[in-house]
């Protein structure tokens, strides 16, 4: 008998069985894939650190949190800067004064702020109740149409009118030539990747992969006094009050004959015709392969948003109206529970950055282990 079963070897569970062990607790750990990590799963091919499940760039600005990821890996300095393809032509993100440049030839902040103002006001549009008339709202039409729209109707698989604004709101828009994309204080990536990270916390923690939970779900809830369960939650509850909406994504990885692929760690192809959503190159996350030399090889990444069905990896929780009172129910239920917990974003149904899941981890620590 386990203190605590722990289903799932992403961040989350990794944290808590750390967390437990330092404790002295025994823990069991099972995940249905092959490695640990989950989706910030990292392996080197090429002698590159390639992001197996799309690009993961650690930021925070609570300085608890990063002293604690920094505790099991060192950093390098990489600023995530991505770029965006339209038709060819190339504009820097988030949207900044070099975006606003290159679209409208502007040269000042007051320059750039009278066009969005111009464009907001022929928009016309009252209290945003959108995504479409949220980012309209933010940066005008031009950005919109040439930025926002396709690649945000790909990314969701819906029509920028029928996303909820809230979506659209964490991006940031500056009027500076800045083209570091998050505003948090501390940023980078570890140097050997992610896996390291996640071996470190599990060392001396029992693990066991390739065992999907469901496969013997009575049996591994008799094995332990607690379940800390991080899989979809509405999966758990055999889908009793219906099923939540999630999206899948598809990866298409190569190994190429050339130095530098693209020059940037991260571009996305906004116009909605060209299906992936971002061409990931993995060597410019390392600091010292930036520039793309020292290595004759590069990785690349196609990223394809897909219609998640059940069976799929689920990515993203839709968190629009509907869902989120679908998810509700599936919470009140869960708080009747006194053996399992629920983490994690699939868990908690809810978009979590890297940082966003240890602090949430380590709240659970608290509260389950004082």
């Amino acid at each position: 008998m386990y203190d605590y079963l722990i289903v799932g070897a992403g961040l989350f569970g990794a944290v808590f069985a750390h967390e437990a062990k330092k404790a002295g607790k025994s823990v069991l750990v099972i995940d249905k894939r092959s490695h640990i990590g989950g989706n910030i799963y990292t392996k080197e091919v090429e002698g590159i650190q390639v992001h197996e499940y799309g690009a993961h760039i650690f930021h925070t600005s609570n300085k608890e949190i990063w002293d604690y990821v920094q505790s099991f890996a060192e950093f390098n300095r990489y600023t995530n800067e991505p770029v965006a393809n339209y038709k060819g032509e190339m504009y820097n993100l988030p949207f900044n004064m070099n975006t606003f440049s290159k679209m409208w030839g502007v040269k000042t902040p007051e320059e750039a702020k009278a066009k969005i103002e111009e464009q907001i006001a022929a928009a016309g549009i009252g209290e945003p109740k959108n995504l479409e008339e949220q980012a309209i709202s933010m940066v005008g039409t031009d950005i919109y149409e040439k930025l926002v729209k396709g690649y945000t109707a790909k990314q969701w698989g819906k029509d920028c009118k029928d996303l909820p604004s809230f979506i659209i709101k964490r991006l940031p828009v500056r009027f500076v030539y800045d083209n570091n994309y998050f505003n948090d204080k501390y940023q980078g990536i570890p140097v050997g990747g992610y896996t390291g990270i996640v071996e470190k916390m599990l060392d001396g923690v029992e693990v066991r992969l390739n065992e999907d939970f469901f496969d013997k779900k009575e049996e591994y809830l008799a094995l332990a006094k607690k379940v800390v369960f991080t899989g979809m939650i509405d999966q758990f509850y055999d889908y009793c009050y219906g099923q939540l909406e999630y999206r899948s994504l598809r990866f298409e990885t190569e190994v190429l004959d050339c130095e530098n692929y693209q020059g940037n760690a991260v571009i996305n192809y906004t116009e909605k015709e060209i299906p992936y959503t971002r061409i990931i190159e993995h060597k410019h996350f390392e600091f010292m392969c930036q520039n793309g030399t020292n290595n004759p090889k590069t990785v690349i990444t196609k990223e394809y948003p897909v219609t998640w069905v059940r069976g799929d990896e689920p990515y993203y929780p839709m968190n629009d109206e509907k869902n989120n009172a679908l998810y509700q129910k599936y919470l009140d239920k869960a708080k009747s529970e006194d053996k399992v917990i629920f983490g994690g974003r699939l868990g908690m149904y809810k978009y979590f950055d890297m940082h966003n899941v240890i602090a949430a981890a380590l709240d659970c620590v608290k509260t389950e282990l004082g």
